[in-house]
This record gives structure tokens, sequence and C-alpha cells, in this order.
């Protein structure tokens, strides 16, 4: 009877079955191929359901025609099959399985923040993890827009009215700016920051935000997180602080 008892290689492998058959599901439903799923299953239950009532005229009929289904698939849902993979290309689910997603979404937040450090513009970006941060958002200008070099250094150009403030970073997207945070009032910070970096250590203390602060005197990179800050920073430091410091 030990044939019976199953082996941790056993259990592994059809846990990893399980999980790649769910994570097919979960992207067949995000890009429309679960039409494609369901008329297989459909075609499927048919030739079993003939099988099982020994319709023999039926089922010489779908076994000839056997060789040929999957292209009666290709020239029946040809739309939805063209629309999954039109999708899946653009899909970040798909994409995160080929790439660090990350590295990816935040390398124009880098060059930004290196290209306002050179200029001394001054700057706070804030990443919003689990906390949400509705309350200050709504002080500030709703725009939800690709992170791009461009957008963040137009929103940050002192002659825009959108400048002031802090640019809010959602589910990877610049999704408010000119937002108004609350400042630290811890005594040993007050006498020797300015008012960004003030801004900064305040959403920090209050949630789990990560902030990213550009100096406009003296052009240095700074970041803050659970009330503390840390100054001076290198480009190669903050990418890997973005990295651990974001949900």
């Amino acid at each position: 009877m030990n044939f019976l008892i199953p082996k941790i290689t056993d259990i592994i492998d059809v846990l990893l079955v399980a999980f790649l058959l769910y994570r097919l599901v979960l992207l067949l439903r995000k890009t429309g191929g679960i039409q494609i799923l369901l008329g297989l299953g459909a075609v499927l239950i048919l030739y079993f359901t003939v099988s099982m009532l020994d319709l023999n005229l039926m089922k010489a009929l779908l076994q000839g025609l056997r060789d040929y289904w999957p292209l009666a698939f290709i020239i029946i849902f040809q739309q939805e099959i063209r629309g999954m993979f039109a999708r899946m290309a653009h899909n970040h689910d798909f994409q995160s399985i080929f790439k660090d997603s990350k590295k990816s979404v935040y390398a124009n937040l880098l060059n930004a923040v290196a290209i306002m450090s050179f200029r001394k513009v001054g700057a706070l970006i804030v990443f919003e993890n689990s906390r949400k941060l509705d309350e200050y958002i709504e002080s500030g200008e709703i725009i939800d827009a690709h992170i791009t070099v461009k957008l963040l250094l137009t929103i940050f150009n002192s002659k825009t009215i959108l400048h002031d403030g802090a640019v809010i970073i959602r589910n990877n997207r610049i999704y408010a700016c000119k937002v108004v945070l609350p400042l630290s009032e811890r005594v040993e910070f007050k006498q020797k920051l300015g008012t960004r970096h003030l801004a900064a250590l305040g959403v920090s203390e209050e949630t789990d935000a990560f902030a990213v602060i550009v100096s406009e005197e003296t052009g240095k990179i700074s970041i803050a997180q659970s009330g503390e800050i840390v100054t001076g920073i290198s480009q190669d430091e903050l990418s890997q602080r973005i990295k651990d410091g974001t949900s």
C-alpha cells in the first residue's frame, strides 16, 4: 500500500501544476481568452458524452474531425485569439514574467530625478504603499498618467502652477500632483530642513509611504521612510531604495 502514500515530490508536482493552471485561467480571463476555453470544454464534453452513450455515428464523425480540431478552433475563434494576444502584449502581469517590472516602470522616474538633481530643480515624489493617501490627494490635482521624464520635468518646472507640492505615485503611475502633505513637527529637523524635506518626513511618519526629495539649493537626493531621512544618496542607491521601499 506504499504506492498510495504521496511523496513530497508528488505534492510539489501537483501544487506547481495547480498554480500554473490558476495563473493561466486568470490570464485568459483578463485577455478575453475565456471564450476559447469554454469552446474547447464544450467540444470535449460533447466527445465524452458521445463516447459514454455509444453513439457510433457521431463518435466516428468527431474522431474523423479530431485531426482538424486545432484548425477549426483557429478559424472559429480567430477574433478572440487575435484580441487575446494583442492584449497580452500590453498586459503587465504577462510582461512581469519576463522582466523586472519595477525596474522598467521606474527607469523614467530615475532619469527624471537625475536630471532634476543636476539642474537643481526641487522635487518631492511620494510612493503610496498599502496605506492609501486619499486624504492628501484631495488637496492636489489627479492626473493618473504614465511615468515619463518629460511629464515629471514639466510638473516640477518652477514656471508651472503644478510644481509646488508633491507627486503621488500609485500603481506605478503618476496619480496626482500639487499635493499638500503634513509637515514633520520634530524639533531636530525643523531647524535644518526645508519644507519639501519636512513634508516628506511628515507623510512618512503618518503612513508607510516612501518619499524621494531633490533639493532645490544643492541638488542632493534624499529619501524619507518610517519617520527617518537619508540625504545625499547616489543614483544606484536610490534605485535600490525604491525597489526595497515600495510594495
